[in-house]
């Protein structure tokens, strides 16, 4: 049995049983004033007792007859009138519960023609605005949220896949380099020197493959969702950091501004955060040039901030540092072309730990990266210190 069935149905049985009770009261009434009419016609029809007698005798059997035949024909007319009802009532049942169920049916057919693929059509909203209308908007809105996951999924996906394409290429090269070095070698009879030079090359892939792990893991864990949450002050990370690349930035100006910045956080992955904007700035730098380091807490929010001097750039530039892999390439001016996955770790850990980071191109040359955490984080802190 259909829904529009059931409802012609129950509408049908609802004029019906209306009809049987509206036809019983009227028998009721009809039956107690009509013969109460009756009784008082015969009791007034003469004055002689016999006469009275005999005429109230004959005109009871002929009210009788009459009363009779009356509800009889009452009867048979509300029955024909009923019978007659109900066929119409069924029939604008049918027709009103199809008028009633016409958006239901739109809603099926519109799901039915939705797909992975397709799920740019909505229901249509129907006025007025009643339970029909809300059903179209909260499937409506359910589409919409559908929708948006998969785009963010289908993004996510050509991200990895992009990631491990990026991720095997950057293997392929050391492994490729210790793999010519050993073959170019042994080809012959080596010499010491050769020897040397061989293990010197395989050393120097060997380091570049376990930077290039290192990364990605240190990536992975940023995207696992397990975070280690303890107190942690961001002027106490960057002094050690700062003091592990004094030697590398003899010629680099270092000013330094580290207020205290407590929080809740990982510290092996702030650290490392810092570490990476710390070196980026000594690196991405030319000779006699600046690093500035500031910690603190502004708005309840604490912050770590790194900025250099250094090649002007672009936002485009910056905004390309986002993504794995991508190098500066023309832009650093100390050390190696780099990896390529500093920028990307410190968007994935302040990710990670619930931060926002603004990166801003100095007008003169260089960067200025901020790192800020939610002051939620910043209580958490506090609450442990008490």
């Amino acid at each position: 049995m259909t829904a529009r069935f059931r409802l012609a149905a129950l509408y049908t049985l609802l004029v019906l049983a209306a009809g049987v009770v509206l036809t019983g009261l009227t028998y009721f009434l009809m039956s107690r004033n009509l013969g109460r009419r009756l009784s008082l016609d015969v009791v007034g029809t003469s004055a002689d007792p016999g006469y009275a007698a005999m005429a109230r005798q004959r005109l009871w059997t002929i009210a009788g007859r009459l009363e009779a035949a009356t509800f009889s024909e009452f009867l048979n007319q509300a029955l024909i009138s009923l019978a007659v009802v109900t066929g119409l009532a069924a029939a604008l049942g049918w027709f009103v519960a199809g008028r009633v169920l016409r958006p239901i049916r739109t809603i099926s057919g519109t799901a039915r023609r939705l797909s992975a693929e397709n799920l740019s059509e909505r229901v249509p909203v129907t006025t007025p605005a009643d339970e029909l209308a809300t059903l179209a908007r909260t499937i409506n809105g359910m589409l919409d949220r559908i929708q948006t996951g998969l785009a963010e999924r289908d993004q996510a996906l050509d991200s990895q896949r992009m990631f491990t394409a990026n991720a095997a290429h950057e293997l392929r090269t050391p492994l490729a380099t210790m793999r010519t070095a050993i073959d170019v070698t042994l080809d012959d009879r080596p010499g010491t020197a050769e020897l040397l030079a061989m293990t010197h090359d395989v050393s120097a892939a060997v380091d570049q493959s376990r930077r290039i792990l290192d990364g990605l893991l240190t990536l992975a864990h940023t995207q696992s969702g397990r975070i280690t949450g303890r107190d942690v002050d961001l002027a106490e990370v960057a002094t050690g950091v700062l003091a592990g690349v004094a030697g590398e930035s003899r010629d680099i100006a270092v000013r330094r501004e580290l207020r205290p910045a407590r929080m809740t956080g990982d510290p092996v992955l702030l650290e490392r955060m810092i570490g990476n904007l710390i070196d980026n700035a000594v690196h991405y730098n030319h000779a006699g040039g600046r690093v500035e380091v500031v910690t603190g807490v502004e708005g309840g929010q604490p912050f770590a901030r790194v900025s250099n001097t250094g090649p002007p750039l672009t936002p485009d530039q910056v905004e390309r540092w986002r993504e794995p892999f991508v190098r500066g390439e023309g832009v650093r001016t100390r050390g190696d072309a780099g990896l390529g996955l500093g920028l990307s770790i410190v968007y994935g850990i302040a990710a990670a730990q619930d931060g926002s980071i603004s990166t801003t191109a100095r007008p003169a040359g260089g960067l200025d990266v901020t790192v800020r955490f939610q002051v939620e984080q910043v209580r958490g802190a506090r609450r442990r210190d008490e």
